[in-house]
């Protein structure tokens, strides 16, 4: 039989290429799995809806296709990627009875490649908070500290990965929400290019672009082959990122090149990071210059405050769009008593701003495509830490403040000030698991790439991950 200890040795890809060679059985990694998530759900609240028994109904009946991942068990997270007929509630009372009647492209794609969904994952709600702690499902608390954050908005899937239920789960991010808990859980997490997955049927895009979707992983590859998987327009999108020149596993192990990093010790506001993350940069920047690249101190100018109050108005929009149509759906109006007070002081805001505001919101955001353009003519990518601070404590950013001032200066002055900015650009970004902070907490460091180019990500990251192996550090 499979032991745990065996089981967590392996990735995404190793348990795939296992199963295919007979070396290991199917029904048994996913009964590992499932024996993990009963073992250490309770006290880290990753999974919200369990999908156990069609797990193994599928597994039984061999009807999972011959794709890359065939019958590795996988977790879809609770926002979007709607799988017929399992529940989606976006971490919110409001969606609580909702069962969608399709699948997403995205989850789609994820069944043709053979993986097996076992649940969903923990998110705040509608994904509005860099931390994981809605009303609806409860918190859900950093495996290597209790009292701290996994992170959000998929911080279920990150603590299921890091926990050792699987090895890789499905992530979306809108302002650093794939990021943010692959660094706060020690895990490796892209940001794909604008339009790179699709987000069809129900949606173009989301929100106004800024938001993707892909995976958290233990390692480099895993997440390069899902990206193998997923990417490329699906009929009726309206756009798409550019096409790469070969598959994105090819990129795993491909020399980078000598790359011209710039290397940004604060926020992209000017404020300063906690005194672990700059140690975090430093130590990378080293490590890179050890590498044979050319790093130099460089940060792209921005307009903070204008992107931020842009990407306020979009998202306060989506939100009154989403809340104003579910309750329709309900036969009622809309209501502060549905949704928690933050997501409610979001959707009061979307009523009172006009199609004007909208617009001139979304001119904003391209600015910023313009300016990490210009600045990316001279340096291949930019050196950042993925945060202002190593995990935060839970409860540090409530959703309960019903005050939306408050709460966009809490969120970006304390945690989000570097992430959002590929989200409003749609370029391309990566956190790479590189330090640990003195009091044992991950300290992710951010790598942000030009538009189109997640190979050039890729190829470094693998590099990084054969100079300073991370998959064998987890927590007890």
């Amino acid at each position: 039989m499979l032991t745990f200890a065996e089981y967590r040795k392996m990735d995404a890809t190793a348990l795939a290429e296992a199963i295919a060679k007979g070396e290991l059985a199917a029904g048994e990694v996913l009964e590992t799995a499932i024996a993990r998530a009963e073992a250490v759900n309770p006290a880290i609240n990753a999974i919200v809806h369990q999908q156990f028994d069609q797990a193994r109904q599928t597994i039984a009946a061999g009807t999972a296709p011959d794709g890359p991942f065939k019958n590795v068990p996988y977790l879809l997270k609770d926002l979007g990627a709607f799988d017929a007929g399992q529940p989606c509630t976006f971490g919110s009372r409001l969606w609580v009875d909702f069962v969608p009647d399709h699948d997403a492209t995205y989850t789609e794609r994820c069944k043709a490649a053979g993986l097996v969904i076992m649940g969903r994952t923990n998110t705040p709600e509608m994904g509005l908070n860099a931390t994981t702690e809605p009303a609806l499902h409860g918190a859900t608390p950093n495996p290597w500290n209790a009292a701290h954050s996994a992170g959000g908005s998929s911080g279920g899937s990150a603590a299921a990965v890091i926990a050792g239920i699987l090895p890789m789960a499905h992530a979306t991010d809108g302002g650093g929400s794939i990021r943010i808990p692959a660094a706060n859980c020690g895990l490796f997490g892209v940001k794909p290019t604008r339009g790179r997955n699709p987000a069809g049927p129900d949606v173009g895009e989301g929100w106004s672009g800024m938001s993707t979707g892909h995976v958290v992983s233990r390692s480099v590859r895993d997440s390069a082959r899902m990206m193998d998987c997923t990417h490329g327009p699906a009929p009726g999108d309206p756009y798409a990122a550019p096409a790469p020149a070969r598959p994105f596993a090819e990129e795993v192990g491909a020399a980078p090149g000598r790359l011209r990093i710039a290397v940004m010790t604060d926020g992209f506001d000017g404020l300063a990071l906690d005194p672990e993350c700059v140690k975090g940069v430093e130590n990378a920047a080293k490590l890179c210059a050890d590498l044979g690249h050319h790093v130099e101190p460089a940060q792209p100018k921005l307009d903070v405050g204008a992107l931020v109050q842009a990407s306020r108005t979009v998202i306060a929009g989506n939100v009154r769009t989403a809340v104003r149509l579910r309750c329709e759906a309900l036969g009622r109006e809309p209501s502060g008593q549905d949704v928690e007070a933050i997501t409610w002081a979001f959707a009061e805001e979307g009523a009172k701003s006009s199609a004007g505001d909208y617009a001139a919101a979304v001119m904003t955001l391209h600015q910023s495509s313009r300016q990490l353009a210009a600045f990316f003519q001279n340096h291949d990518l930019i050196l950042s830490s993925t945060l202002r601070h190593p995990p935060l404590p839970l409860g540090t950013i409530s959703m309960q403040d019903n005050d939306l001032d408050h709460y966009c200066q809490a969120l970006f002055e304390e945690e989000i000030a570097i992430t959002p900015f590929y989200n409003t650009s749609g370029c391309p970004a990566m956190t790479v698991p590189l330090h640990m902070s003195a009091g044992g907490l991950p300290v992710g460091i951010h790598f942000g790439a030009p538009f189109g180019d997640e190979a050039t990500l890729f190829r470094l990251a693998a590099q990084l991950e054969a100079a300073a192996p991370w998959f064998d550090r987890v927590p007890d």
